[in-house]
């Protein structure tokens, strides 16, 4: 990564280790060599550095399988430079990139552009998603095992559902073949239409155009039954509808290889949060109801949805005060992840801390295939996320990482915060109050 420092043997003393892969919760010593786990257990030798991690939760890197980092074309919003620096200040070691940037990543050259530029200034790892279609038009399959060469992990045309029957078949035949994940913004476009907001009285209130949940749950419904068919590894990206929730439940039981991720804001927000949030709550697919919110968070705790995402967008302030008609969709999330989970989960004792770290680690690794990162299990990539889970802040526009502000959250009081992240065994993010608990860090 760019701006980790070198990997170097790092002894994490006596931090509450919790890493679900290894069924492993417990105070201990975590070791970092070569940029490598070394070892978990009590540290007989110092190393060149060490860290006081007492009271501070260690776990595997964050991982967050839905993020835009928008270049190339959007550098305005975001750089690969900007968003991985606010993705290790959230914790995250790993991210997945959506390819609706400006050209898409739909081409080869692409893919490497972006895994070479990562590599040169990223803070995190960066998985390329590859467009499913030429161009991400909706019309011809991309070649997936030659993009799957160059780097992608996975495929979508986030940002438009993969309306075409005919095409969405191809691509499903396809992806069964060669084992891409295929990850589906799940939306027919004739039935959101121009929408700007849910269907129902928030819209109606505001005199706008809704988007009905049955965009989402008919598509859901046409791929599923495709994948009856070809059974390609299918993921429904940034679920927010109860009866697409109870879709994936009856197609898991039905032993269907299907994954789905929820976001935060559809977790913590209604649609009312538009009467007075505005722009910086509209995001697609919009925020829903109380009841679509339970769902989305019974989901999680009865393991029919898979992993938390972010589906971090960022817009400049100016993109964003065009009104709720004209203002693009989307809201950042990498930086006020943590907390919001936390809070909504762990704190409201649905869920233990445990499952909270799968959710955001192992599970996002199982299913972008990266088997060495999500765990600390001696021998895998030294990804590593230190967080203070008492730790009282204000989310602010003065610490934000990320080169744009649109977020619902600001001005919040959180507890909980992610104060140290290694990548590769190098530190990627220190927090300033970390300072006295290093010793030999570089």
């Amino acid at each position: 990564m760019g701006p980790a420092s070198t990997p170097q043997t790092v002894v994490i003393r006596g931090g509450r280790v919790v890493d679900p892969s290894q069924k492993l919760d417990e105070v201990t010593d975590i070791t970092l060599r070569d940029g490598r786990i070394a070892s978990i257990g009590p540290a007989h030798s110092a190393g060149d550095a060490t860290v006081d991690a007492a009271g501070l939760i260690v776990c595997p890197g964050l991982i967050d399988i839905h993020v835009h980092l928008r270049e190339p074309g959007g550098e305005a919003a975001e750089t690969i430079e900007s968003g991985t620096r606010a993705a290790a200040a959230g914790g995250f070691t790993a991210v997945a990139c959506m390819p609706n940037t400006q050209p898409p990543i739909a081409d080869v050259d692409t893919i490497r552009f972006v895994l070479d530029k990562a590599a040169r200034v990223g803070s995190c790892r960066v998985h390329p998603v590859a467009a499913m279609t030429v161009g991400r038009q909706g019309r011809t399959p991309v070649d997936m095992a030659a993009f799957m060469a160059a780097g992608a992990v996975a495929f979508s045309d986030d940002g438009a559902g993969l309306d075409a029957d005919k095409v969405a078949r191809a691509v499903f035949e396809q992806a069964a073949a060669c084992g891409a994940l295929l990850m589906q913004h799940c939306e027919v476009a004739a039935l959101a239409g121009d929408g700007c907001v849910n269907a129902g009285p928030v819209a109606d209130a505001l005199g706008l155009p809704g988007i009905d949940p049955a965009a989402e749950e008919q598509m859901i419904a046409r791929d599923l039954d495709l994948l009856r068919r070809f059974p390609a590894r299918y993921h429904v990206s940034h679920i927010s509808t109860a009866g697409a929730v109870e879709q994936v439940r009856r197609a898991k039981a039905a032993g269907l290889p299907v994954t789905a991720e929820v976001t935060i804001h559809h977790l913590t927000l209604t649609q009312e949060a538009v009467l007075r949030l505005g722009p910086n709550a509209k995001m697609k697919p919009p925020l829903r109801t109380a009841a679509d919110v339970e769902a989305c968070r019974q989901g999680l705790v009865d393991g029919t949805i898979d992993c938390i995402a972010t589906d971090h967008a960022p817009h400049s302030f100016e993109a964003k005060a065009r009104g709720l008609k004209e203002a693009p969709f989307g809201i950042i999330g990498l930086e006020s992840a943590w907390p919001l989970a936390n809070k909504v989960l762990v704190e409201s004792r649905r869920c233990e801390l445990t499952r909270l770290i799968d959710l955001m680690s192992c599970t996002p690794a199982r299913i972008l295939g990266r088997v060495s990162q999500g765990t600390l299990a001696p021998g895998s990539e030294a990804d590593v996320s230190l967080i203070d889970p008492g730790h009282s802040w204000v989310f602010d526009g003065t610490s934000i990482q990320s080169g744009s502000t649109n977020s619902p959250f600001l001005g919040l009081d959180f507890i909980g915060r992610s104060m140290l992240t290694f990548v590769g065994g190098g530190c990627a993010f220190r927090h300033a109050d970390m300072v006295s608990r290093l010793s030999g860090l570089s």
